[in-house]
């Protein structure tokens, strides 16, 4: 999932702090891009303005830096992902539940998959480790 040129440019005018250079926003890992790219298409969606987005983001960190985070910009995507979980939530799409659950059996999966194969999703990822 790549992120639409136009609406990545929106994006970093409007919420403060995502990672930029020249070409527009950067990312180190896939999952940053990726969480970036879902957080653009929801907008696109209609789920929340970018104004919201934005304060919800701003809660996130304060949130995280009063538990301890340094704020050193290593962090930013995973508060990105926080973010979005929670406006999934409070919007009704998932509930945190649902989204842990869907999490875990990404995980269980993934576990299984050798690199390099596409990873499945089975009944069984979905059971509660014993």
């Amino acid at each position: 999932m790549s992120p639409d040129p136009q609406a990545a440019d929106d994006a970093t005018r409007t919420v403060p702090g995502i990672p930029c250079d020249a070409d527009g926003p950067v990312f180190r890992e896939p999952w940053e891009a990726q969480a970036f790219a879902m957080a653009l298409a929801l907008h696109a969606r209609g789920l929340f303005t970018w104004k919201e987005w934005a304060a919800a983001l701003a809660d996130e960190i304060k949130r995280a830096q009063a538990k301890g985070d340094p704020d050193s910009g290593q962090t930013y995507y995973r508060h990105w992902l926080a973010t979005l979980e929670r406006l999934i939530a409070a919007k009704g799409v998932a509930p945190f539940e649902a989204q842990h659950r869907y999490r875990d059996a990404w995980e269980n999966a993934a576990g299984r998959t050798p690199h390099g194969s596409p990873i499945k999703l089975r009944p069984e990822d979905f059971q509660p480790a014993l």
